[in-house]
């Protein structure tokens, strides 16, 4: 299925924009930041890559993080911001260093936690530099608390040439709840900061995203489809997904992806035990990597971006309790 552009956010997209020409301008001291609340599957990572490619000129630097599903550990963001990239030249002792990329050879001494933090600013300066970059904090609700302090502390610190990112579900949803809520309203609270929460989309928006793949529809159908899915972005491109190449009644037909269809058969009700955790694109990365792919070659094969694939590839692992790519593969072999 042709990937789908995004639809219905172009207000919150444009407000992006300019606060990176803010940014960029040097006007914005300390960093800009823009907090994106939303439930699941409501959008805020699509739009975030939206920006991304929307920026001009290109940000000297991305640094971007998200919470470890499998291995949570103090500072996961920046721990993942670190993974592959080459630190050997960042101002900050190397035993430290390996505190915070969560390096299982680190040395058994530990930092007191103040200390770690100024390392981790530190740390993120340097990757900074001059600037302007943009700084990504996916998932800020699954994040441990010393990922936290390090957001809210960047987001307070003086003459940091960025652009900060935050995605999370409201904090009812979060691992600890006035953990997340207290760091949300402490970056609320930071200068010139922007606080945008997505709702789900709008019937017209919905008829639009259908009409992209299917041309004209019938108005009824249109809201039909826009109630079965509640507006939530995700679930209707996965139901897109599930009923790529066949007519526009497929999407009233089909059961939603992770609802066992009505009436159904016990065979199929053993099948869909079987893999009802996972959605219509994770089934695909699965099947990518029975095949031994890459991210980079099953980003370029589902037209999706290395970082999106990394994700899925999180999910799955966390979904099929496997411990590695390997054992996943081997799991959807198992399966056929």
């Amino acid at each position: 299925m042709t990937p789908v552009p995004m639809v219905g956010r172009a207000a919150e997209l444009g407000e992006l924009v300019r606060r990176w020409s803010h940014v960029r301008s040097g006007a914005v001291t300390p960093a800009a930041v823009v907090s994106i609340t939303g439930d699941a599957g409501v959008g805020k990572s699509r739009l975030v890559t939206s920006v991304l490619a929307a920026l001009a000129p290109e940000p000297a630097a991305v640094l971007y993080g998200v919470a470890r599903v499998h291995t949570p550990a103090p500072y996961d963001w920046l721990a993942a911001v670190l993974s592959g990239r080459d630190t050997h030249d960042l101002p900050v002792p190397a035993d430290g260093l390996a505190w915070l990329a969560q390096d299982p050879h680190a040395p058994s001494e530990r930092y007191a936690p103040g200390a770690l933090l100024r390392l981790a600013v530190r740390t993120v300066r340097a990757l900074v530099g001059a600037g302007p970059a943009v700084l990504v904090v996916e998932d800020l609700h699954a994040l441990d608390p010393a990922s936290l302090n390090l957001v809210g502390e960047l987001a307070a610190a003086p003459d940091l040439p960025a652009l900060i990112l935050v995605t999370s579900r409201p904090p009812d949803a979060a691992d600890s709840p006035e953990l997340v809520a207290r760091t949300l309203a402490r970056l609320s609270g930071a200068p010139g900061a922007v606080r945008q929460h997505l709702g789900p989309l709008g019937p017209a928006d919905v008829a639009e995203i259908v009409r992209q793949v299917h041309g004209a529809v019938p108005e009824h159908l249109a809201g039909a489809v826009c109630e079965r899915t509640g507006g939530n972005p995700y679930w209707l491109v996965e139901l897109l997904a599930a009923t790529a190449g066949r007519g526009p009644q497929a999407l009233l037909d089909e059961p939603l992806p992770g609802h066992l269809r009505p009436g159904a058969a016990p065979a199929e009700r053993d099948c869909f035990e079987q893999s009802a955790e996972l959605t219509a694109r994770e089934r695909e990365v699965l099947s990518c990597l029975a095949a031994g792919m890459s991210n980079k070659q099953m980003a370029r094969t589902l037209d999706i971006s290395i970082r999106t694939v990394g994700v899925h590839v999180s999910n799955l692992l966390r979904k099929t309790g496997t411990a590695s790519r390997t054992e996943a593969a081997l799991w959807a072999v198992r399966r056929g």
